[in-house]
């Protein structure tokens, strides 16, 4: 569904705290039991448009193998999201329960 990778990036964001966009995809691959399969171009128009709305913010780091990486943290206004984005998946999921289950009964 449109919006789920944004979703998962700012959970994972919370989550871990800040991490460069290899690392964010790698991570929702792992909790995903490599399910979803990322590529870094997916991760980083996600990225782009999450810092485009000033729900993530961007600074110059060195990653685990000491390269220059450029690391992602969540802002305030990002969390508000989050909260918002996951009550209305909430909402969704249970309509969606609700919707498959009365296609079970007769």
């Amino acid at each position: 569904m449109q919006g789920t990778l944004d979703l998962m990036v700012l959970k994972t964001l919370e989550t871990m705290g800040p991490l460069h966009g290899y690392g964010i995809a790698r991570r929702i691959e792992q909790m995903s039991d490599d399910v979803l399969k990322l590529n870094e171009g997916t991760v980083y128009a996600s990225l782009m448009r999450l810092l485009q709305r000033g729900w993530i913010s961007a600074s110059w780091g060195a990653s685990e193998n000491n390269r220059k990486a450029r690391f992602y943290a969540l802002t305030r206004s990002g969390r508000r999201q989050l909260m918002r984005e996951t009550e209305n998946w909430d909402r969704i999921a249970g309509v969606i329960t609700r919707l498959l289950r009365a296609a079970e009964r007769p």
